[in-house]
This record gives structure tokens, C-alpha cells and sequence, in this order.
């Protein structure tokens, strides 16, 4: 929202109404169903915490974080409240957890494959079916597309986001796997610190450069892929 807001432009209004919409269905499906991949891989793997505390599930409100939804709204990167997992009850500790982990950032990957995929067929029937000479159909078009473009991004922003491997993001879990366990035990030590951290790195931007990369480069590459069918028929 704040890069839209610096950038200016024409048409201001109708893409921040856009961006705002998508970061809301980010915040209140996208966001739980992430939370929700964690919780049902815990579960499957032996661990029934999240079960237990009432995790199991895509209502909004078992999940919402007041400010990772506001950094979410405010900068496309943000989190949910974490889901809480024991190791103990995992065969293998350092897998299960780094399974669980990876289940999150997976989902919005998927979630992101959706959005462009349906962005796709929407667009090509708001074509067939809308006049080409109408400036409001053009208008129409372009921010109904825009809106799946924006999704997409988000749920990419929030996947790569997820995977830096600082705790208590999941990409901390996914490199214990790779760390002894003293090295991985001694990292965790400073999981509160590295969270405030994380936030200050959000709040000044320092991040969203190389993010930004890793997210383009995914966005296209799924871009390409869901465009393909629609290409070849053309």
C-alpha cells in the first residue's frame, strides 16, 4: 500500500481499492489456510498440539495477528500468530518440524499459482464478453486482472518472506535440518531478539529490495506457466 501511495500516478484510488482488497483475502484466507498447512502437517507427522489448540481449522480468528496483518496490509509482508508445535512428539524432531515448517510457505505458493491461474481464465472471458470499444470495460479488465496480479504477489511476498531463515520465520525451522543440533538450539536461544529484528528490517525496507527479486522472478516464472494453455489456443 505505501509503494502505491509514494508512486502516485493516475488512477491512485482504484489501485489502492485493489491492493486493498487482495492484501484483505491474504489476511483472512490466505494467511489462515497457511497456518492451517502447519497445523495439518503437525498433526499428520504425530504432533496433535495444534489440534489441541484449536489450529486445526481455517477461521480467520484462530489465526489473525493484529500486526502481522497491518505489515501485511502496509507492505505485502507480514505473519499470522505462529502455530504452536512440540518436536518431542515427531519421529524424527528436526525433520518434522522442518516439514511442518515448509507446508506454510507451500500453500502460498499454491495460492499464488490459483490467483494468476484464475486471473487468466477471467481475463480472457471479461474479453469475450464485455465491449472492446467501451473505456469502462477496458477499465473493468484491467483492475479485475490487476486484482488476481496482486494476489498472486502477496502470496508470493508472504512465501519468500517466510523462508529467510531467522526465528521465528519457517525458513529458520527448514535450516535446522541442515544445523547440528547445538548450532540449531543455540539459534532459537535468540528467537525474541531476531523477531524485533525482523520487524525493524520491515519497517525501515532495508529487505524488500532482494525480496523483491526472489518474488519477481517466482511471479514470472508462474506467469508464464498459467498464460501457456491460454497461449496455445489463441
Amino acid at each position: 500500500m505505501l509503494e502505491i501511495l509514494f508512486s502516485g500516478g493516475s488512477g491512485l484510488i482504484a489501485r489502492l481499492l485493489v491492493y486493498t482488497l487482495s492484501a484483505v483475502v491474504v489476511i483472512f484466507f490466505a494467511s489462515p489456510v497457511h497456518e492451517f498447512a502447519h497445523a495439518w502437517s503437525a498433526n499428520r507427522l504425530g504432533d496433535p498440539t495444534p489440534r489441541y489448540q484449536g489450529r486445526l481449522t481455517i477461521n480467520p480468528l484462530a489465526h489473525i495477528d493484529y500486526i502481522g496483518a497491518l505489515l501485511i496490509l502496509l507492505f505485502g509482508f507480514g505473519w499470522a500468530k505462529p502455530v504452536p508445535v512440540n518436536p518431542r512428539n515427531f519421529r524424527d524432531p528436526k525433520r518434522g518440524m522442518a516439514l511442518t515448517a515448509a507446508a506454510g510457505p507451500i500453500s502460498n505458493l499454491c495460492f499464488a499459482f490459483v490467483a494468476l491461474l484464475l486471473g487468466q481464465v477471467v481475463y480472457h472471458l471479461l474479453l469475450a464478453f464485455l465491449p472492446a470499444t467501451s473505456e469502462s470495460s477496458a477499465a473493468v479488465i484491467f483492475y479485475t486482472y490487476h486484482f488476481f496480479q496482486s494476489l498472486a504477489s502477496i502470496n508470493l511476498s508472504l512465501c519468500v518472506f517466510n523462508l529467510i531463515p531467522i526465528p521465528p520465520l519457517d525458513g529458520s525451522r527448514i535450516l535446522g535440518l541442515f544445523l547440528s543440533d547445538r548450532a540449531y538450539y543455540r539459534l532459537m536461544q535468540y528467537e525474541r531478539q531476531l523477531y524485533f529484528l525482523m520487524i525493524l528490517l520491515l519497517a525501515t525496507g532495508i529487505v524488500s529490495r532482494p525480496l523483491g527479486y526472489a518474488v519477481n522472478g517466482i511471479y514470472t516464472a508462474l506467469y508464464n506457466l498459467t498464460a501457456l494453455p491460454f497461449r496455445l489456443f489463441q
